[in-house]
């Protein structure tokens, strides 16, 4: 064993260096994939790696340089900016004079703005360097458009307990420094739920167990649940953020903001986080509920649910949990109105009957002669030009004109916008 072996984290010195021994992503990866043909081809394009944490994100871009013989470059978008990117561009100009081709990586590619992603455009259009960004965050949302279409997207699945497994016994077989001495885990299913998914918390949490557990009177250790949870300081919670839990979880949390019931919000709200769920997931849903079940009755409950979304954003985790319990507890006690969620599910029935209903002629555009001949326009009548900006007209298709879908609430601002068009509709539309 080398000496500095000691120094170095278990999760790196049982890392792959081959797409052989990389363990999961085979929709990517095994015979024919698109990955793996890449690689084998030597023909890397740009491309950004999406999914969850601790999968081999990282890994598999250092095994894509090295088999393809690049220069290799890591950023992360946290602590680089434009100058770094800058830099590197201009080392793989000269690789490139010299044939040479160069791989830049970089970690949480969504958090690099939009003058950082700009900054990549010409190099990554021009072949000057191979992209590889990782994100966790959908890239439609969190990528720039002109930098997203020059790349493909990877979308990399979470690892399963056989994946976790296989990573699990490599590491008790292989590493040098935990085969030294004999090791029994006397609960391994419960290490594989503590690790959530994610191989680096995995493996993080075996090596300080093995650490915790030190070897007894034979020489042996032995890891125990209390090892294992003090290595992860957390006791396991049952929620799985791909099965019947998190679907529950959400939605007792959904519906206790629905029914008004902030202290069941903030309850399901502290489930879903320590279980490891997304916060950006929980802000989405929250920015749903804003629209289908408050509304009109309180407008500023939206803003409310997408301002978190934002903050969220930049703050992150552990604090993100206050901004959520703000939004949660706003939304749970705001007044509620389902009546533009009815509304727009009314008009989409509708639509869906007739689906080509012609726009009365007077709201028709007339931006030629012949359709002014046509009486395209005809009769409109600009509504500003009347008392309280206002004077009934049709704006439905005439087999549809007395159609109903808004039927606003008592609740809230609604209220009011209810006595308006009560006011002046009158008999004409009946609410």
């Amino acid at each position: 064993m080398k000496s500095d072996q000691k120094n170095i984290p278990l999760a790196e010195r049982v890392r792959p260096s081959t797409l052989d021994q990389f363990i999961g992503q085979q929709h990517l990866l095994s015979e024919g994939k698109p990955l793996r043909l890449m690689v084998e081809k030597d023909d890397v394009r740009s491309f950004i790696l999406w999914g969850p944490p601790g999968i081999g994100k990282t890994t598999l871009a250092q095994i894509i340089a090295n088999q393809t013989r690049s220069e290799f470059y890591a950023l992360n978008a946290v602590s680089s900016g434009v100058k770094d990117v800058r830099e590197v561009i201009a080392r793989a100009e000269e690789f490139r004079t010299e044939g040479k081709k160069t791989i830049l990586f970089i970690d949480e590619i969504h958090r690099f703005n939009k003058a950082q992603q700009d900054a990549l455009l010409f190099s990554v259009e021009k072949g000057i360097i191979t992209l590889i960004g990782a994100t966790t965050e959908n890239p439609s949302f969190e990528v720039i458009s002109p930098l997203l279409s020059r790349m493909r997207v990877f979308v990399m699945e979470p690892l399963g307990k056989s994946e976790l497994k296989k990573i699990l016994d490599q590491a008790l077989g292989e590493d040098e420094i935990i085969t030294a001495q004999e090791v029994a885990i006397e609960d391994e299913e419960y290490l594989l739920l503590l690790s959530g998914g994610d191989a680096r918390k995995l493996l993080n949490g075996l090596e300080i167990s093995y650490q915790l557990a030190g070897p007894n009177a034979e020489g042996k250790r032995i890891i125990t649940k209390e090892h294992l949870e003090e290595a992860f300081q957390r006791r396991y919670s049952l929620y799985d953020k791909k099965g019947e839990q998190h679907y529950d979880i959400i939605s007792a949390f959904i519906k206790s903001m629905r029914g008004s019931d902030p202290d069941g919000a903030v309850y399901w709200l502290a489930r879903m986080l320590e279980g490891g769920e997304d916060p950006k997931f929980i802000a989405r849903r929250m920015i749903i509920l804003a629209s289908e079940d408050i509304g009109n009755a309180d407008p500023a409950a939206l803003m409310v649910a997408t301002d978190g979304f934002t903050a969220i954003d930049y703050v992150g985790m552990p604090e993100a949990r206050i901004i959520l319990s703000n939004v949660a507890t706003y939304l749970a006690g705001a007044p509620k109105s389902n009546a533009s969620y009815v509304a727009i599910d009314a008009a989409f029935a509708d639509v869906r009957r007739f689906p080509n209903l012609p726009v009365p002629l007077h709201l028709r555009n007339a931006p030629t002669k012949l359709m002014k001949e046509l009486h395209y326009g005809a009769e409109y009548k600009y509504s500003h030009d009347y008392q309280n900006n206002f004077t009934a007209q049709q704006y439905l298709p005439d087999q549809l004109k007395n159609s109903v879908y808004y039927r606003p609430t008592e609740n809230g601002r609604e209220k009011q916008i209810k006595e308006r068009l009560e006011f002046l509709w009158g008999k004409n539309k009946k609410r």
